[in-house]
C-alpha cells in the first residue's frame, strides 16, 4: 500500500473514531440524565450501558489501528 493511500485510510479511521466518541459521549449524557430524573427502568439503563461499552471497545480498536503499539 502506498503512502498516500495509507494516509487516506488513517483519515477515514480518524473520522470514524470521532463519530464513535461523540456517540459514546451522547450515551453517557443520556444515562446520566436518566439517573438524575430517576424515571429510568433498569432494563433501559442496562441496554444503554451495554451499547456504551460496545462503543468503547470499537473506539479502542480504532485507536490501535491508527496508533499501533511500537515496541522499542
Amino acid at each position: 500500500m502506498n503512502t498516500s493511500a495509507r494516509m487516506e485510510q488513517i483519515e477515514v479511521l480518524r473520522v470514524k473514531l470521532e463519530v464513535l466518541k461523540r456517540e459514546h459521549r451522547d450515551l453517557d449524557e443520556a444515562i446520566h440524565a436518566l439517573h438524575e430524573r430517576g424515571s429510568a427502568d433498569m432494563l433501559t439503563l442496562r441496554r444503554l450501558k451495554k451499547q456504551k461499552l460496545a462503543l468503547k471497545d470499537q473506539i479502542a480498536q480504532l485507536e490501535d489501528r491508527i496508533l499501533p503499539d511500537i515496541i522499542a
